[in-house]
């Protein structure tokens, strides 16, 4: 009896076990089920990662794609990948939970990585092999048809689905198995993070190393059938912790609520807007409690009231009650003043999401045309050993690796001298020093894409297509460290910003936020390679991104990325001065909704 009446103490408020019922501290969550967590991300990592970085050399290799369109499929593959992030959000949010969301998506990927492989294995599902004509010693290949590509692209997309839906979920689930309400668990929650973090630069390291290098000499379908026995491994192991897993009731989804307030807006825009702002709706009482009933257990989600703000006073013809007299109204036609304030801090964010864009177009090219320039240069360490062209983003992940404890540990003591900030930067200058090395990174690229063209008209027998140049890949070093570096800056200056800036209740929506500017980074990326391709042509001497990239001139295109880079650092730089953080905000001004340096840590593990 006192063992059970210290277990019903014990018991949690706000998280349930696998049956519905409340979860008991001692008996779930805890590192144990942060471990099941942990290993399904590090085999999504390796299984993700393992496919895209050495992909374009599949693409040019063996499907016989030109470069601009081998390029664009990888770089649409991981748009739609971190896009499909957004609807694995949504889908977890309001309909399935982060654990059934992570359990299907999973498989899905599972699936789709096998279908992948058994393309890459059966001979009849890839072109012939290119045939060289020995009086010319030109190469002739067929590309491949649109029933091969049919099936490799549905493999691909396959494969994109599962990883958005299991990436919008796994760390947030993670995060669900510590409660921050205790101090003790608060503080193991911190170190899951770190842990996280930890896990997916492994899977990282082992993807651009091991599973490349096994591409390579051993063969993709050996390759790719490694990544399907990890993603199943990591599917087995995460439904193994099911009964010991802390669930937590769905609480709906942020877009719901923008949508909501934008609709509400637009059906009463002819609404002549009250002089008295007490007049608008702000719901009934101090809080805005939002009730439903799952499983026989009732849930609550309280909001704090947030004050008007006069910027974008469209929006507040949401908040207008056309007739009072009625009890209930839908959320579609009468928004909550709070809600609409809400929407409002999002859209202010907009101006810092967009200008943050350029960067993940820049980042796209390490898995493309740097990769692609790896493969006509000398790889060879040594007499014996020949470097993966893949393999070479192990000094872009070593970079991120390496940039983090440096601004820790240097660069925050410093700054702090100048800015007078604990924290060393904002997180806007954070963001705009990986703007700027972005931009350096691109001239990097250019310079050294010179270089290499100068070396390989030194000799007519350099500029046949597939001819290796005699110089070595390590000129490539410093645009992945430039990037990788940049990356570290960017990626966690945005995820503070938007974390920190968003309202408590939007969490996922401000990881969402986050990883559309790296989904729409790579769709530009797209566009861009399309745009300049059909301008400058697949062959000839004015073609930038020819398919023989001897003979192209792929150092234009660095150019003309660096200066867009540039641009945008500019544009950036205006949207930077305009904003004001949240806390140096007047209440008229802005709301002063707080969220914790916690929930920043949360979306660490979000990257690619």
């Amino acid at each position: 009896m006192i063992a059970e009446k210290d277990e019903a103490l014990d018991m949690l408020p706000d998280a349930w076990d696998s049956k519905g019922r409340p979860a008991v501290r001692a008996r779930s969550g805890g590192w144990l089920s942060a471990a099941m967590i942990l290993g399904v991300e590090l085999c999504e990592r390796l299984t993700t990662l393992g496919i895209a970085v050495n992909f374009i050399t599949y693409l040019i290799g063996s499907m016989h794609l030109g470069n601009a369109e081998a390029a664009n499929t990888v770089t649409n593959f991981m748009g739609t990948s971190f896009m499909l992030c957004l609807f694995g959000g949504f889908v977890s949010d309001t309909f399935l939970g982060r654990y059934l969301t992570i359990a299907i998506f999973a498989a899905v990927q599972a699936l789709g990585v096998t279908i992948l492989t058994i393309s890459t294995a059966v001979h009849r599902l890839r072109p012939p092999a290119c045939t060289t004509d020995p009086s010319t010693q030109t190469s002739t290949c067929i590309r491949a048809s649109g029933s091969q590509l049919g099936v490799l692209y549905f493999a691909l997309y396959l494969t994109a689905l599962g990883t958005g839906g299991l990436k919008s979920s796994v760390s947030g689930f993670g995060s669900d198995q510590f409660d921050e309400k205790d101090r003790a668990e608060k503080v193991q929650m911190m170190r899951f993070f770190n842990w996280f973090f930890f896990i997916i630069s492994i899977g990282s390291l082992l993807a651009v190393t091991v599973l490349v290098y096994i591409q390579d000499n051993f063969g993709r379908k050996w390759g790719y059938g490694l990544c399907v026995g990890a993603i199943c491994f990591g599917l087995i192991m995460f439904l193994s912790g099911t009964k010991r897993y802390r669930f937590k009731k769905l609480v709906g989804s942020p877009l719901t609520q923008i949508a909501a307030v934008v609709v509400a807006s637009w059906r009463k825009r002819k609404v002549e807007l009250p002089a008295d702002l007490a007049l608008l709706y702000n719901g009934d009482g101090d809080e805005q409690k939002v009730e439903g009933e799952e499983d026989g257990y009732m849930r609550s989600k309280l909001k704090q009231k947030l004050p008007h703000t006069k910027q974008f006073r469209f929006l507040d013809h949401a908040a207008i009650n056309k007739d009072p007299s009625l009890t209930k109204q839908s959320k579609w036609q009468l928004s909550t003043l709070t809600d609409v304030e809400e929407v409002k801090i999002v859209a202010r964010m907009i101006p810092i999401w967009a200008t943050t864009i350029m960067f993940w177009t820049v980042y796209a090219q390490m898995t493309t045309f740097s990769v692609a320039q790896a493969t006509t240069m000398n790889r060879h360490l040594g007499h014996s050993f020949k470097i993966p062209a893949g393999s070479l983003t192990v000094f872009f992940v070593s970079s991120i690796l390496l940039t983090v404890p440096i601004y820790d540990r240097i660069v925050v003591p410093v700054s702090r001298r100048f800015t007078g900030n604990p924290h060393g930067l904002t997180p806007l200058q954070r963001i705009g020093v990986g703007l700027v090395m972005s931009t350096l990174a691109m001239i990097a690229a250019a310079l050294t894409e010179i270089k290499r063209l100068k070396v390989a008209r030194s000799n007519p027998a350099y500029l046949k297509k597939g001819a290796i140049v005699p110089i070595s890949v390590f000129w490539l070093v410093p645009q992945f460290f430039l990037v990788g570096s940049g990356a570290a800056f960017t990626y966690i200056g945005q995820l503070d910003f938007f974390l920190r800036e968003c309202p408590k209740g939007m969490k996922t929506m401000s990881t969402g936020l986050f990883l559309s500017t790296l989904s729409l980074g790579f769709f530009v990326s797209s566009i861009l390679v399309t745009v300049v391709h059909k301008i400058t042509g697949q062959t000839g001497h004015n073609a930038w991104l020819a398919d023989n990239l001897n003979q192209g001139k792929l150092y234009n295109f660095y150019w003309l990325l660096a200066a867009m880079c540039l641009v945008n650092f500019f544009l950036y730089l205006v949207a930077a001065r305009w904003y004001v953080y949240k806390e140096s905000r007047t209440p008229e001004d802005e709301s002063m909704a707080d969220v914790e340096l916690v929930e920043a840590e949360a979306s660490f593990a979000k990257l690619a």
